[in-house]
């Protein structure tokens, strides 16, 4: 697996609303980009800290799995997702090695990217993302 950079810092938020004035006014940063991912049932806002970006994620529904998180954990660091030259063959080695996989086969992210999600409880704790430009 050829992991290029660190594609995003994911971050669980109660409200986006509420969020994005800390980071412009606070932080210094610009929201570029606000997104709904239906299918993943969250609203997401982007900003950019050099060449980090940060994905803001507002559940859409109290059963999504954002939402699932910020009542067990709070608001927070959700995930860290890496960029990869091929999310399906990615998925395959890290499956070979025993990783628990979320998905199985990549699906639509926000800013048109594939993903794939790797399961925490094999990742030392890290919900971590695989991400690769369609």
């Amino acid at each position: 697996m050829n992991l290029s950079h660190i594609e995003h810092i994911g971050i669980a938020v109660k409200s986006l609303d509420e969020a994005i004035p800390y980071y412009e006014n606070v932080l210094g940063l610009k929201c570029y980009a606000i997104e709904e991912v239906a299918d993943q049932k969250v609203k997401t806002a982007f900003f950019k800290a050099g060449q980090t970006k940060l994905e803001l994620l507002e559940p859409t529904d109290p059963e999504s799995p954002v939402a699932k998180f910020i009542e067990k954990r709070g608001e927070g660091i959700h995930h860290l997702a890496f960029t990869v030259d091929g999310v399906e063959q990615a998925l395959e080695e890290v499956a070979e090695k025993g990783v628990r996989l979320i998905d199985k086969k990549p699906r639509p992210g926000a800013e048109g990217l594939n993903i794939a999600f790797l399961h925490p409880k094999s990742t030392f704790g890290v919900l971590t993302e695989l991400c690769e430009k369609k």
